[in-house]
């Protein structure tokens, strides 16, 4: 079962269906396709439908998705089935074989493609040259055998015109080494004439192309083909072009030689040829109307004219007594031998580039001694159930085809089923099912099936024909129940009489005419073309008809009919898929219009019943709807039971299973087997799943709250950690700056200037550390220009200490650096402690409580004036070009009768003199300013009862509350 699927999207295993119709699986195929889920399983069935259009389901990512994992791990994929395969072969040791079947157009073809590269993508890890090569080669032959195999139909651009068959050999260590290709009944007729709107093989249409892109490959040397061909150009498709180069590069990749590929070349060109040559009759002898062909054929296939023409209008007979008679050819016999040579040479040459490619791929040197034991996985590609308006032979041979693989599958599915339920020990239920080998005896039973009566008919002396093939069968069969005929039931005016009969197959009543029967059969190839072809120049022609090296003397058995041909090798199939561990594709063909959108009920209909997919469903369950081993299913539904989460205690995962299925009350709807549980109905599954789904979120959020509680401690560690170092680091700089003043001001009481001109400069302007006296001198010119100013300046401060540098703001004083305290009035008229940093460029308003972080940053460009009042109080106000003053008030200071408004109105006035700026300086008792823009007024009152200063608020804007000293 898919368990990554929600249940909007369908059941993604049709075995979880309420009810085994095909109401119910019509229903849920519909509505997988319309949410586009193109996959469902059957157990480990894939059922894959055509999407009509480019999907995001492959690629290098969803590769990596299904690498490894088991097949109800990831939802259903051809990679999940390609990986089951993959995994049976490397761990068990066991072959494998993938079938892939559906009808022209479900996507069979590219379903193939997609298995073959998902185990070249997985395989090789070591990338070995050897293996590497062995991979491009699988990989290229799909393209060669596409281009030689496949046509457009009115049902598909790329149908496969032929059944494949593809064994992939590896090594020990899971590398492909080689492989094998069988290719099946080739429809050969599709040489001599197509239906409306349908084309021939790919390849004539590429090589109609060779005139365009001859330049390209001029070592082809391939001879141009004149336009009188049976191919015109309006009948091209816009990917010929591209795809004749795809096959051209496939076929060198691969290891074909120039001098092959060209043969293959002029060999398709002969066929083409052959088809405009016409015959007319001159009394009793025929003659070619147009010989100066016959002249070109003999150039292409490297014969001599003179033989090609004698063959093309006689033909060899041994008579009795050793004696070789040449008999001439009528018109109409002429133009049969013509066609049985025209068709003849497509298979030979179609085969002859499977054995080609076979020859290379194939293992080598390969001991099992040395090397271990080679297993293999198969592919096999073959053609779907069809029925046509008009059914013939290659109809009924494709659909005894699929007659004889359902009755395998089915067959090879019970004894899985049987197999895996006795080794868990879980009784076995009967199970009914449509068992259509009655309807293969039909066809195959020595002496009384069709082919044996049409190999008769056949065999037969006298003129025998398909109306007389007809009355036999119709004679032999009659009382069949699975066999009729007009003849047999008259008033069904559906068939016509002496041409048709009908079967009833399993996937409905396909009516077939007999015209053509008895020539498709014996498939009828003078000896003389095939002396002919061997005897040619080419190699590559020659190597194709080696029956030829034989003397019409030394014929003396006759030739397997096609019917009796295609039976054997069906027989073959069935043998060697029987020895493989199978796994299912089922391509579905949604609509016959391409429409990525539509879904035909009763086209899928048909298909779902002709793939036998209600049977798979049926034979899956046998009592039992799911399965699964213990350990996984724990995985999955633990968190459902208190004994089970979020780990059992018990003895085995067997136990702790049956605790959480007796807790649940299920125990009436399972069994135990010895590694698996088994669940009969879907209904206790949806159950499980249900309360799984409730108590995710819940699971989800416990992880996230214990992930998030691991990052915050993580981040706690960190925080400490830093705040430690930076502990460390700043004691380290305080006591450098500490070292520094000792060394710097050991003698300054004996200097002239008391250190002033050596002073180092600090992040600060204002210290609150004690200072040696400063000269009284140099004060006199402030309080001279200012009048009432030199009331404020304290008589030891200088004017003229410079300013520092200004940081930018990178590396402010931390807890530590000397600053000056003060206390502000904010906007909300509240008064708060924050510290003053004054540099060449800044006036920075720090907060002491958070390791001095800027709040605010004023130009000093932007000051216009200081106003200070005339009394001890230390209230300074910055007047700002933006109406946004600030207002101070320095405390905290060391001495307390420290006057600290003197030294900062110094300082400014000597740093705006040096920099020829004018700095208004304004004393008044009662200073207004702006705040946001709105006027105040700030005056000082005096208290005796007050200890430290105070901002308060009055009518008029605030009060600055100074303690009595």
């Amino acid at each position: 079962m898919a368990e990554q699927e929600s249940l909007e999207f369908g059941k993604a295993d049709f075995v979880l269906l309420d009810q085994v119709t095909m109401e119910h699986f019509m229903e849920n195929l519909k509505q997988r396709f319309e949410m586009g889920r193109i996959y469902t399983y059957i157990g480990e069935v894939v059922v894959s439908v055509n999407p009509y259009k480019q999907t995001q389901l492959y690629g290098e990512d969803v590769i990596e998705q299904y690498r490894g994992r088991e097949l109800y791990e990831r939802p259903p994929h051809l990679y999940a089935v390609a990986d089951a395969a993959y995994k049976a072969m490397k761990r068990r040791a066991k072959d494998t074989c993938i079938v892939i079947s559906g009808e022209s157009g479900a996507g069979k073809t590219e379903a193939s493609k997609y298995i073959m590269q998902y185990i070249a993508a997985i395989t090789n890890p070591s990338q070995r040259a050897e293996v590497e090569r062995v991979k491009n080669v699988l990989l290229k032959s799909n393209c060669v055998l596409e281009a030689f195999g496949n046509a457009k139909t009115n049902r598909n651009d790329n149908s496969s015109r032929f059944g494949k068959y593809m064994d992939i050999n590896f090594d020990f260590k899971g590398d492909p080494t080689g492989g094998h290709i069988n290719n099946y009944l080739l429809e050969k007729s599709r040489i001599l004439k197509q239906h409306p709107g349908e084309r021939n093989f790919h390849s004539f249409y590429q090589v109609r192309l060779q005139d365009h892109v001859a330049g390209i490959f001029p070592s082809l040397g391939i001879i141009y083909l004149s336009s009188a061909l049976p191919t015109p150009m309006s009948q091209l498709l816009a990917s010929d072009c591209a795809n004749f180069l795809a096959v051209a590069d496939a076929m060198k990749v691969i290891g074909f030689s120039p001098a092959e590929i060209s043969s293959v070349y002029k060999i398709l060109a002969t066929i083409l040829h052959l088809g405009n040559v016409s015959f007319l009759d001159q009394g009793d002898a025929v003659e070619v109307e147009n010989e100066e062909l016959v002249s070109h054929l003999a150039e292409l296939t490297c014969t001599q004219p003179e033989s090609l023409l004698q063959t093309l209008l006689y033909r060899t007979v041994a008579a009795g007594g050793g004696e070789v008679i040449e008999k001439g050819h009528s018109a109409k016999e002429a133009n049969y031998a013509r066609d049985a040579c025209a068709k003849a040479i497509y298979e030979r040459l179609f085969c002859w580039i499977v054995g080609r490619i076979n020859s290379i791929i194939e293992v080598k040197k390969y001991d099992a001694k040395l090397h271990g034991k080679n297993t293999v996985i198969a592919v096999l590609d073959i053609y779907g159930f069809e029925i046509f308006d008009t059914n013939s032979f290659e109809q009924f041979c494709i659909n005894y085809c699929n007659e004889k693989l359902q009755q395998l599958f089915i067959e090879l599915i019970l004894r899985q089923e049987q197999e895996e339920y006795q080794r868990e020990g879980i009784e076995w239920q009967h199970v009914e099912y449509f068992n259509n080998q009655i309807i293969v005896d039909l066809v195959e039973q020595p002496h009384k099936g069709i082919i044996p009566i049409l190999d008769e008919a056949c065999l037969s002396g006298g003129r025998v024909t398909d109306a007389l093939f007809l009355e036999s069968m119709n004679t032999r069969l009659g009382k069949h129940p699975h066999y009729t005929s007009r003849k047999l039931c008259a008033t069904d005016k559906s068939m016509e009489f002496g041409r048709d009969f009908r079967i009833k197959h399993y996937a409905g009543d396909v009516t077939y005419s007999v015209e053509g029967f008895i020539d498709k059969n014996k498939d009828t190839l003078f000896q003389d073309f095939k002396r002919l072809m061997y005897k040619s120049t080419d190699p590559v022609l020659r190597d194709m008809w080696p029956d030829g090296e034989l003397s019409i003397t030394e014929v003396t058995k006759r030739p397997l009919t096609a019917a009796t041909l295609f039976k054997n090798s069906m027989v073959a199939l069935v043998e060697n898929l029987a020895c493989k561990e199978p796994y299912y594709v089922r391509c579905i063909k949604p609509n016959d219009q391409k429409s990525p959108l539509l879904f035909d009920d009763e086209r899928c209909r048909h298909q779902v019943a002709y793939l036998g997919l209600l049977e798979n469903v049926r034979v899956r369950r046998a009592g039992f709807a799911y399965r699964q081993p213990y350990d996984r299913f724990l995985l999955r539904y633990k968190m459902t039971c208190e004994y089970t989460w979020p780990y059992h205690l018990m003895d085995t995962d067997q136990e702790a299973t049956k605790a959480l299925i007796e807790q649940h009350e299920f125990q009436e709807d399972v069994a135990y087997g010895h590694t698996k549980i088994f669940i009969r109905t879907p209904q206790t599954l949806f159950r499980l799943e249900q309360e799984r789904a409730q108590l995710i979120p819940i699971i989800v959020l416990l992880l996230q709250k214990a992930w998030r509680g691991a990052l915050a401690r993580r981040r706690c560690r960190y925080l400490r950690a830093i705040y430690t170092i930076m502990g460390h680091y700043k004691r380290h700089k305080v006591k450098a700056y500490l070292w520094e003043l000792v060394h710097r001001f050991q003698g300054v009481r004996s200097m002239a200037d008391y250190g002033q001109i050596g002073t180092p400069r600090t992040h600060t302007l204002l210290s609150s550390a004690p200072r040696p006296p400063a000269r009284p001198a140099l004060l006199g010119d402030l309080s001279g220009s200012w009048g009432p100013l030199g009331n404020v300046l304290p008589s030891g401060w200088p004017s003229c200490l410079p300013l520092a540098q200004d940081p930018g703001c990178i590396s402010l004083p931390a807890p530590g650096d000397s600053v000056s305290p003060t206390l502000q009035i904010n906007r909300f008229n509240k008064s708060r402690d924050r510290a003053i940093l004054v540099t060449d460029q800044h006036l920075y308003k720090l907060e002491p409580r958070k390791q001095y972080k800027v709040m605010r940053a004023i130009p000093l460009s932007m000051v216009t004036q200081v106003s200070v009042t005339s009394c001890q109080d230390q209230l300074v106000v910055f007047h700002t070009q933006s109406n946004d003053d600030l207002v101070i008030c320095f405390h905290k200071m060391q001495p307390e009768e420290d006057n600290r408004v003197g030294e900062l109105v110094g300082v400014l006035v000597n740093h705006f003199k040096m920099t020829k700026r004018e700095l208004q300086v304004r004393v008044s008792d009662c200073i207004q300013l702006s705040l946001r823009g709105r006027k105040r007024l700030v005056a000082v009152e005096t208290h005796h009862e007050q200890t430290f200063p105070d901002f308060g608020k009055s009518r008029d804007g605030f009060v600055l509350y100074w303690p009595r000293r």
